[in-house]
Parts: C-alpha cells; sequence; structure tokens
C-alpha cells in the first residue's frame, strides 16, 4: 500500500492497495484461488470455465497451469491484446464473445455452452460464487485494517463482479462498524473503464448486495483516463484506467471531508497495470 500524497487535501490521507504485486499481476488473484481451492475436488475431470474481462482469466489460467487444470476463456472480443497473450501463454482455450455486448455477452456465452454441454464444463461463475467476496473478507480487509493500523475511514473500490468491495466491506465493517464503503462505477453504460460494470444497464452479479454500501460513485471515462495519466506523472504509477477511476472517487470522497473541515484515511485498490491495456505495435 502507498500513499498519494499528490492527490491529498489538507487533513485527509489518501491510500492505494497496488494490487498488480499479485502473483497474476492484478487483484482478481485472490478471488480466482480461492474459487478454484473450494471447487478443486469437484471438477471431476471436466474443464474449468468462466467469462471474464480478462484479470480474471489470467488468474484462472495460471492456477489451472500450476495445478494442471484445463481452463477455458469466455472473452468479450475487444479485450486487450495483452490479456488475451498473457491467458494463452498459460494454456487457457479463449472463446470470444461479441464485443459490442462487453461482459455481459460474455456471461450469456459462458451459460450456453454450460447448458449444451453440462458434462464438459465446470462453471465456476465468479459472478455467482461466495468464494469470490469471502478471499476479499478473509484477505484483502485484513490487509488493509493492518497496514491503516486500523486507522481506515472510507472505502473507496470499483464495482466488477462486486466481490472486492463486498468482501473487503464485511472484513473492514466487522473491525469498525464506522468504516464508509464507497463503490465506483463507471457512469456512461458504454464506457472505456475495462473490468468495471455499470449497474443500471448490466446484468447484476448474484453476489453483490448494494445494501452492504453506503454510497456509490459514477465516474466518467475520461476522467478515469485522465487520472490514470496523473498517477503516472506525480505518483509514478503506470496504473490502469479502472485504478484512475478508483482514484478519482477516492479524491472526491477526501475533498468532500476536507471541505467539512473533517479528517480521515481513505484507502482505494488498484486493481492492476496499464500494461494490461497496451497492445504491440
Amino acid at each position: 500500500m502507498v500513499r498519494l500524497r499528490s492527490l491529498e487535501p489538507p487533513g485527509v490521507e489518501i491510500h492505494a492497495k497496488l494490487e498488480w504485486f499479485n502473483p497474476g499481476g492484478s487483484v482478481k488473484d485472490r478471488a480466482a484461488l480461492r474459487m478454484v481451492q473450494e471447487a478443486v475436488s469437484t471438477l471431476g475431470g471436466r474443464t474449468l470455465l468462466d467469462s471474464t474481462s480478462g484479470n480474471t482469466g489470467i488468474a484462472y489460467a495460471w492456477i489451472g497451469a500450476a495445478l494442471h487444470i484445463p481452463v477455458a476463456l469466455v472473452m468479450p472480443g475487444n479485450v486487450s491484446e495483452a490479456r488475451k497473450r498473457i491467458a494463452r501463454h498459460f494454456g487457457a482455450r479463449i472463446i470470444f464473445s461479441d464485443a459490442l455486448e462487453q461482459s455481459d455477452g460474455a456471461i450469456r456465452l459462458a451459460r450456453k455452452l454450460v447448458e449444451d454441454e453440462p458434462e464438459k464444463w465446470f462453471y465456476i461463475d465468479q459472478y455467482s460464487n461466495e468464494a469470490n467476496p469471502r478471499a476479499h473478507e478473509l484477505g484483502t480487509a485484513r490487509e488493509i485494517w493492518d497496514q491503516t493500523e486500523g486507522r481506515v475511514t472510507h472505502a473507496v473500490i470499483g464495482i466488477g463482479t462486486g466481490g472486492t468491495i463486498m468482501g473487503t466491506g464485511r472484513g473492514l465493517k466487522a473491525r469498525n462498524r464506522a468504516v464508509k464503503m464507497i463503490a465506483v462505477e463507471p457512469a456512461e453504460a458504454l464506457h472505456g473503464l475495462e473490468g468495471l460494470k455499470h449497474m443500471p444497464s448490466s446484468i447484476i452479479p448474484r453476489i453483490y448486495k448494494e445494501s452492504e454500501i453506503d454510497r456509490k460513485l459514477s465516474i466518467a471515462t475520461d476522467l478515469g483516463w485522465d487520472m490514470a495519466e496523473r498517477l503516472i506523472s506525480d505518483e509514478g504509477l503506470l496504473a490502469g484506467h479502472s485504478a484512475g477511476a478508483a482514484a478519482a472517487g477516492a479524491l472526491q470522497v477526501a475533498q468532500e471531508l476536507a471541505g467539512r473541515g473533517e479528517r480521515g484515511v481513505v484507502v482505494t485498490l488498484f486493481p492492476d497495470r496499464a500494461d494490461r491495456y497496451i497492445s504491440p505495435p
């Protein structure tokens, strides 16, 4: 975790958890590992299948390689070349869904594949699997609490499957009910913040419970991209666009606190690095 001093208004700290230091390079390693660990005894020789915009797929791929589990991933056709290449290097099979349907199209195609050949696929389903938030409740929340020495007042986290904010919120609120959980989502239905979901226009993940969050912020694609550039120039952090959106949300919360003359410790989470989105020339 690092402190983003260049963003901080007076009296408020902003910290970012850099999830690209996980083995597969993103926050999704946490949930994927937990889901596979809890499912491995029931695979029965089937191929592990899930829909993904990239990072969870990469996590499944490297875990599958390590455990000798076959993996197939349903991805939107517009996923970055870097993500496709990494998943394939680990031996995963990639099945493409319609790019215009984004992550929901991948979900629908994965469900159809399982419906057509249930004996072939083990559908691990990150959007409904309770092991997803459990990974963050037991791990991410404890780390944030320990790394801030229990001083965290607000956690600002992007919504993808919902697993990170649900689990982290449960873990932090179990330690201090006063911690505010603030979700970040794209402002637009058709957006450029890969990995995040615009909930009003999306299939709502079964694991996502909006009643468990305290507030939701809508961040425009342009603002997320601009903040990612600012993180590079001012903090030396090669953060991805969803991280830029999370940082923009954290800054908004910090500025509101400072404007009211309140102190706070705002923690956000950067899911991955920008090189996950850079395609070779």
